[in-house]
């Protein structure tokens, strides 16, 4: 079964989904890495994406399609931890389709974290990691707010569709792991 993490940024969903490949050798499909990738390709597309990332908006669904078919494609045979994706509700409708479509199984777990503490875990990261996107307060908060505005509807939608667990992001590292493989392990 595939999982997808959803969560607002700093949430450590990138930090859960590395460890649970470690452990359960999950590919993980980090939709911001992908973005970033694509972002500082040079290509058309790529200079397309860095707009989109610059300005702190949304990459439009088309495109996040796309690259995720092309992930499923190349990954057949493993199970697939998806961080990032879906964003909003096209997206959720669209990756619902391709699942389906792939016959493909997933279950979404939801890291739940009050918004100023993962504020401040982001601009923490930024000075660790100097990730540009994370250095800029306002491009924060906007992003912040599209997850509310966007992406909340899609994790209540997926609560109602049954198919979404939620996980407190405020503990450590470690108690939030031990959270998320008892859900993995009870399913």
């Amino acid at each position: 079964m595939d999982l997808v993490f959803l969560g607002i940024q700093g949430s450590g969903k990138g930090t859960q989904a590395r460890r649970l490949a470690d452990e359960f050798g999950y590919y993980v499909f980090d939709m911001g890495y992908e973005l970033r990738a694509i972002a500082g390709s040079g290509t058309e597309l790529g200079n397309t994406v860095k707009s989109y990332i610059d300005e702190g908006h949304l990459v439009p669904a088309d495109i996040i399609m796309k690259v995720v078919r092309e992930a499923l494609e190349q990954h057949k045979k493993k199970h697939i931890l998806f961080d990032g994706i879906p964003r909003d509700m096209d997206q959720k409708r669209e990756f619902d389709a391709i699942m389906k479509e792939l016959k493909r199984t997933f279950r979404c777990i939801n890291i739940l974290l009050p918004y100023e503490e993962a504020f401040q875990r982001i601009k923490g990261r930024a000075s660790v990691e100097g990730r540009a996107d994370d250095a800029d307060d306002e491009k924060i908060r906007r992003r912040m707010s599209l997850f509310k505005e966007k992406t909340m509807p899609v994790v209540e939608k997926y609560i109602q569709e049954e198919k979404l667990v939620q996980v407190d992001g405020s503990g450590s590292m470690d108690e939030v792991y031990e959270l998320i493989k008892q859900i993995l392990l009870k399913t």
